[in-house]
C-alpha cells in the first residue's frame, strides 16, 4: 500500500445490508481520491477490540452501527460533547499523531436533513419509538424544538429511558403509551424511529393536513406510513435523507474536504436501493 492509500470502512453485525460503501465511494469519486478504499466488515462488540489493534496508519476512519456505538467508546482517545451527549459514537477519525476521536453525526446529520426540507424549528414534535435512534432524535430536537416532545413507546422502561434522556439533554419530554399513537400525528414534526411494519397501522390514521413526518427507515421504502403521508400532502423526510447528511459529515471529518457531494452521494444511494 502506498503512502497515499487511504483506508476507511463501515464495522458492524449484521452489515451485508449497508449502504455505507456506496455513499462513500461516491464521495470518493466526486471529489477525485482515486487512492481511497471503503470497505464493511461483520464484527460484533467482542470482535471490536482486535480490529482497533490492527488499525495501521493507512486508516482515515470507521464508521459504525449496531452494535457498535457504545461499545467503542473504551477504545477510543477523545469523545465529542455530541456523542456523549447520547452515550452513541458512529464515527472515528484516525488523526495523523495515531489517535482515535469518536464523534456522532446522526444528530447533526438529523437537523441537516430537516433543514434541506426547510425545517428550521418546531413549537413542539412527537417521537414514535424509544429504542437508540429516539435518543438522536431527542438530541436533534433539543437543537430546533422550542417546546414539549411527546415520546409514544411501548413499555415502563422505555419511557424511564427517555424521560432520562430529556432530563440529559435539556428537552421537555413527556411519555405516552404507544395505545395513543394516533396523537402524534397531529404534532408540526413526527419522528419515527421504530423498525419496519411498526407503524403500518398508523397510515390509517394520517390526518387530513399532516405537517412533517421524519421516517428513520430507507429500506423497504415508503414505509406504509409514510406513502399515506406524502398522499395527504405532508411533508416527508426518509431514512435516506439522514443516512446521506450523516455520511456526508463522515466524509468531510475523515477526508478534510469540504463542503462534502451531497446530490452524488444521494443519487448513489437513490440507485443502490432502486436495484435491491
Amino acid at each position: 500500500m502506498s503512502a497515499q492509500q487511504r483506508r476507511a470502512a463501515v464495522l458492524g453485525s449484521p452489515i451485508a445490508h449497508s449502504l455505507s460503501p456506496v455513499l462513500h465511494r461516491a464521495a470518493y469519486e466526486a471529489l477525485g481520491l482515486a487512492d481511497w478504499s471503503y470497505d464493511r466488515f461483520e464484527i460484533d462488540e467482542a470482535g471490536l477490540p482486535e480490529f482497533f489493534g490492527r488499525l495501521g496508519p493507512e486508516w482515515a476512519g470507521l464508521s459504525l452501527t449496531m452494535p457498535l456505538k457504545r461499545a467503542v467508546i473504551p477504545l477510543l482517545d477523545e469523545v465529542s460533547e455530541t456523542a456523549a451527549a447520547v452515550e452513541a459514537v458512529n464515527t472515528v477519525v484516525c488523526t495523523a499523531d495515531g489517535r482515535r476521536v469518536g464523534d456522532n453525526t446522526d444528530i447533526p446529520g438529523m437537523v441537516a436533513a430537516l433543514r434541506e426540507r426547510g425545517i428550521e424549528q418546531v413549537e413542539s414534535a412527537a417521537i414514535l419509538g424509544a429504542g437508540a435512534t429516539a435518543s438522536s432524535a431527542l438530541a436533534a430536537l433539543a437543537r430546533i424544538c422550542t417546546g414539549e416532545v411527546v415520546a409514544y413507546v411501548r413499555s415502563e422502561a422505555r419511557a424511564a429511558e427517555m424521560r432520562q434522556w430529556g432530563e440529559r439533554l435539556d428537552i421537555e419530554v413527556r411519555v405516552a403509551d404507544w395505545a395513543d399513537a394516533a396523537r402524534a400525528l397531529r404534532a408540526p414534526l413526527v419522528v419515527a424511529t421504530t423498525p419496519a411494519g411498526a407503524t403500518d397501522a398508523l397510515s390509517h390514521v394520517v390526518p387530513e393536513r399532516p405537517a412533517t413526518l421524519f421516517d428513520v427507515l430507507y429500506d423497504p421504502w415508503p414505509t406504509e406510513l409514510a406513502a399515506r403521508w406524502s398522499a395527504y400532502g405532508g411533508a416527508v423526510v426518509s431514512g435516506l435523507d439522514l443516512l446521506v447528511h450523516q455520511a456526508v459529515l463522515q466524509v468531510e471529518q475523515m477526508t478534510g474536504r469540504e463542503p462534502g457531494p451531497l446530490d452524488a452521494m444521494r443519487k448513489a444511494g437513490e440507485r443502490a436501493l432502486a436495484e435491491r
